[in-house]
């Protein structure tokens, strides 16, 4: 046990628990966060996951990206166990479970503990009692323009007033940042992968607002008079300002609206539980922001392409998976309007590449070797546009069997990419779509097919997707990401992803891809494939030729020719 696990049980006792449950979300309940108390604590590093820490047994809950990675970093102290199966959990009854009120919802509590056990709030994080992680947390907002984003603040508060009209409410509580830098049209420095501000947004259906954030942080955006001084308070002084206000009813988002804030709401208003509109309002881009984004994937297609060609046939020496994703970086620097990663790259070799969320790192990462299936996961922030992009490569002839499964992932791919929206446009109808081809050759992967994502914000978001739960809506304007894959443990992990945007030409809704890269033809099997099939592969690497064809070098170009 590590030492870590036994300082936290040391402290059941004064607390009177008999367990202590932690998160891997922040108080904003961001994907990514600078804080990470669950890695404190079990060691797992992945996006996803929460632990039950009691005083004999300790359990990690994660979904199926994370099956291999969890059972390598906590499987020695931490019973691995499917997010799925917390729901009414029968591993545990009759206890009290600590918790910091300010990482949870009601409705996780309700939903995943309350049937068997009791809940204590407790102010102070034991985490961060043991560890506390220092992290700069000074990055003052910054404003985009109209002519950026396609749209005025001004406008899109409007929206929320009519909203909040409509539903005959007073208030809406936004606390998600990522919602808060959409409305203001602001972007800050608080992610680790994505500029989010982390704050928090009260709109009135009368248009007022009030903004929730450290004070330092926002000054220039009253400089600007984006916001007056009387509209900016602090986290502490939330309780006062809520009493000042007059209404009767306040609107919060339960799946980013704390036990802890939604308790200062309550000491004086009506609570109404609605997902925050601003959603699928953001998920929606207007034609400014794909204009934008399609400039950021041709940036980012030449990075890409650059890359592959290098380590295809460039490259000479033995190089690590940490090689390969910092020569990546290098090539997405070259261009000035790169900022920052858009998440960790996954750069995983052989039997690394069957682990969905793979880290390579220096010390314990592999020399990819010729014979190896090489699977790369990588995407940009860009000045303004974010990117999502996997490709699969191989250096020498591989067996049939991985040509089979890589095309039919690929067959999957193209499906996605020709569904008529009209006929189906509901997430799980297209993620079948995807995996209809492995199914028949009874393989499968334990990952949705697409997500959301933002414009020059999270890498990750919703309500869209394409799983097999999913019943929202894809309509015109989102940005989704097709990613079928396949992961065979121990030898070789697949997944070929493009993001999409769906438009609209008169009656006919479909997707156009984004990502401009060149998919590897030789792991392709082309006999298995359609000549529908082969013609969306000819025409695809037409497209990618004739947009970043003029910003390689002639081998480059020659190369990049070579898969029309």
């Amino acid at each position: 046990m590590n030492k870590n696990l036994k300082n936290l049980k040391k402290k059941f006792k004064k607390f009177n628990i008999d367990g202590y449950v932690v998160p891997k979300n922040d108080d904003y309940f961001t994907e990514y966060s600078k804080i990470n108390r669950l890695k404190i604590i079990s060691n797992f590093s992945g996006s996803a996951g929460l632990a039950i820490i009691l005083k004999k047994k300790n359990y990690l809950f994660t979904d199926g990206r994370y099956t291999i990675q969890s059972q390598i970093e906590s499987g020695k102290n931490f019973k691995i166990i499917n997010y799925e199966k917390i729901i009414n959990c029968n591993l545990f009854k009759n206890l009290t479970l600590g918790i910091d009120p300010k990482l949870f919802t009601h409705t996780q509590i309700k939903k995943y503990f309350l049937k068997n056990n009791k809940i204590k709030y407790i102010d102070q994080n034991l985490i961060d009692e043991i560890k506390k992680e220092k992290v700069s947390d000074n990055f003052p907002f910054f404003s985009l323009d109209k002519s950026i984003v396609g749209e005025s603040y001004n406008s899109k508060i409007n929206k929320i007033s009519k909203y909040l009209k409509k539903n005959k409410s007073d208030f809406l509580f936004i606390t998600a940042p990522e919602n808060v830098a959409w409305i203001l049209n602001i972007r800050g420095g608080d992610g680790p992968n994505s500029p989010v501000p982390n704050s928090r947004l009260i709109i009135s259906k009368t248009k007022k607002v009030l903004l929730i954030s450290k004070i330092q942080k926002a000054k220039k955006l009253i400089k600007e008079k984006k916001i007056s001084s009387n509209q900016l308070i602090n986290i502490n002084d939330l309780p006062k300002r809520i009493i000042q206000l007059k209404g009767k009813n306040f609107i919060i988002d339960d799946k980013s609206c704390s036990i802890f804030l939604e308790n200062i709401i309550k000491s004086k208003f009506k609570i109404i539980k609605r997902e925050d509109p601003t959603y699928l309002l953001k998920a929606i881009k207007n034609e400014t922001e794909i204009k934008n984004m399609i400039n950021a994937h041709i940036l980012d297609g030449v990075a890409l392409t650059k890359f592959i060609y290098w380590i295809k046939n460039i490259n000479k020496k033995q190089i690590t998976e940490v090689d390969a994703q910092n020569k990546l970086e290098k090539f997405r620097k070259m261009n000035k309007n790169y900022l920052y990663p858009s998440f960790d790259t996954i750069a995983g070799s052989g039997k690394n590449g069957a682990i969905v969320h793979y880290r390579a790192k220096k010390e314990n990462c592999r020399i990819i070797k010729k014979k190896d299936i090489f699977l790369c996961d990588s995407g940009g922030q860009y000045k303004y546009g974010t990117t999502d992009v996997t490709r699969t490569i191989c250096f020498s002839n591989p067996k049939p069997y991985i040509k089979n499964v890589f095309t039919k992932v690929l067959k999957g791919h193209i499906a996605v990419a020709h569904t008529n929206l009209k006929k189906n446009n509901i997430g799980k109808r297209i993620d079948s779509r995807a995996r209809k081809f492995l199914k028949k050759s009874n393989l499968d992967y334990a990952h949705g097919t697409g997500h959301g994502v933002g414009f020059f914000l999270n890498v990750h978001e919703g309500p869209q997707s394409l799983s097999k739960f999913n019943n929202v809506k894809i309509k015109e304007g989102m940005i989704i990401s097709n990613e079928p894959g396949y992961y065979k443990k121990d030898h070789f992990g697949i997944r070929i992803e493009n993001l999409v945007f769906v438009k609209r030409i008169n009656k006919n809704i479909f997707f156009k891809n984004l990502t401009l890269v060149p998919i590897e033809k030789n792991l392709i099997n082309f006999n298995l494939l359609t000549s529908l099939e082969k013609n969306y592969l000819f025409k695809y690497h037409l497209d990618v030729y004739s947009k970043i064809s003029r910003y390689l070098n002639l081998k480059e170009r020659r190369w990049l020719a070579s898969f029309i």
